[in-house]
């Protein structure tokens, strides 16, 4: 088995990714404080195709250098837009009709495996993901349509947001096709 050197891997360039259809999700950074993990999520929007990020509060802004630390570009590809609070952000994505999610371990919330049970494919989404050390806001939860949840197994009560946001966007991803694909 031989490594595909990158250009074979027919990747977009930033200017087709700027035109190109893409996933009706949002993700909502609800306050995340690591510039590393906001660059982190700008990477892995843009290798889903997200539609856009909405970064919330406190969570850093592009450019700054530790975002491009580990976007490595992403950000400048990846629509963003920053609300003072996610509350705003909120309710700007539901006068567009998309439905709310949050990504946090709550009452009644949906296991991971069970989302696509619970989710109309075919409406837009946004997950929100919370603070690394208070996660999402109880006033966000309140506003959320649903929660999901990834069960965890070991000592440690959460994830890195990160890798708890990639799992999940990946998981929404694959459950809601790019625009052209619908």
């Amino acid at each position: 088995m031989r490594k595909l050197k990158i250009e074979e891997m027919g990747r977009m360039s930033p200017e087709e990714f700027t035109v190109a259809k893409k996933r009706r999700i949002v993700a909502v950074l609800d306050n995340v404080r690591s510039m590393h993990n906001v660059g982190s999520i700008f990477r892995t929007a843009d290798a889903l195709r997200f539609e856009a990020l909405y970064l919330c509060g406190i969570t850093g802004q592009p450019p700054h250098s530790e975002i491009h630390k580990t976007a490595i570009g992403a950000e400048e590809v990846v629509a963003w837009q920053h609300f003072d609070n996610t509350l705003e952000a909120i309710s700007e994505l539901r006068g567009r009709g998309f439905t709310i999610w949050s990504l946090e371990q709550a009452e009644g919330s949906v296991k991971l495996p069970d989302i696509g049970k619970t989710i109309d494919p075919l409406k837009p989404i946004a997950i929100v993901l919370g603070n690394e050390v208070s996660g999402v806001q109880q006033e966000v939860v309140d506003l959320s349509d649903g929660v999901v949840e990834i069960e965890q197994y070991g000592t440690k009560h959460s994830m890195n947001v990160s890798v708890a946001g990639g799992i999940v966007m990946w998981e929404l991803s694959r459950l809601r096709p790019i625009e052209d694909e619908v």
